[in-house]
């Protein structure tokens, strides 16, 4: 298994788009080709890539504007983590653990080659499933201490248990002083 490459079992058949392509042509292009992302593209230029969650995303959270009026280009992660084809498949999986991205676009010598996913690397092997199921938990994981810090931030205003002016803290769903929160 060591001597699997990410060229073996890569995606070749590519769909792309262009970056002023809007969010519902793409959902309708990935409901057609029956894929969960698609590569932007620029005159043969990886720009950056769009998934399903990035339009649920944008659906929630624009949701004032129609989703005709917004392009792929704006909502695309701007990161752009890439992998080469010579990666070993166990190479490719810690990559995807350490960038937190499910789908890894393949380039060679500055040219879009492939697109690896979790997907493909399960349906080769799945004994890897333990592999990505750790990713997964890492993922989520990291999404809950990021909750945890912003529940967490400090700002400044009226105590509610005390009404002293002061900086605040959400403590059991009140914003509470220092003082207030250490006696709780």
């Amino acid at each position: 298994m060591d001597n699997i490459l990410v060229a073996d079992i890569m995606t070749r058949n590519l769909i792309t788009v262009k970056p002023d392509a809007n969010l519902l042509e793409c959902a309708k292009m990935m409901v057609r080709k029956r894929v969960g992302s698609l590569l932007i593209m620029d005159r043969k230029k990886l720009e950056g890539f769009i998934s399903q969650r990035d339009i649920l995303w944008a659906l929630i959270k624009k949701s004032r504007k129609d989703l005709s009026r917004i392009k792929a280009k704006d909502i695309s992660p701007r990161k752009i983590v890439m992998i080469k084809p010579s990666l070993t498949i166990k190479e490719a999986i810690e990559k995807m653990k350490k960038s937190k991205f499910e789908r890894l676009p393949v380039v060679q010598d500055n040219k879009l080659v492939g697109m690896l996913t979790a997907k493909d690397i399960l349906n080769f092997h799945p004994e890897f499933y333990n592999e990505i199921d750790e990713f997964a938990k890492i993922r989520e994981e990291s999404r809950k201490l990021k909750r945890v810090k912003e529940s967490q931030k400090r700002y400044e205003g009226v105590c509610e248990e005390c009404g002293h002016r002061d900086f605040l803290a959400k403590t059991n769903g009140m914003m509470v002083c220092e003082s207030c929160g250490n006696s709780s």
